[in-house]
């Protein structure tokens, strides 16, 4: 049975999460911080046919609601039947239950 294919969107939060790693790690890394976009990006687009790859949010009961690790950072996204949205990149270091927080 051939797998179905949706659409990958980035939230803008999710974005501005991402650059924000990146421009980080450049700082020290400029290479490193090429390697993490460029596994994010693609991590983020192979979702689009394999969304249930990520595990369910441990801390969350919202079965919607997946995540795959890019290195030390939880790419957060959310299935629906016709598209994937990245909802965060966030550092697994970072409190999880703050994020949550900002974002109910």
């Amino acid at each position: 049975m051939a797998s179905r294919r949706r659409r990958v969107v980035w939230s803008p939060s999710a974005r501005r999460a991402l650059d924000d790693a990146v421009s980080y790690i450049a700082k020290d890394s400029p290479d490193g911080a090429l390697r993490v976009l460029q596994v994010a990006l693609d991590t983020a687009s192979g979702l689009g046919e394999f969304s249930e790859r990520g595990r369910v949010v441990p801390e969350l009961t919202d079965s919607s609601l997946r995540e795959v690790f890019v290195y030390r950072y939880r790419l957060l996204y959310r299935v629906s039947a016709d598209d994937i949205s990245i909802v965060t990149f966030l550092h697994s270091a970072r409190d999880f239950g703050d994020w949550v927080r900002r974002n109910d």
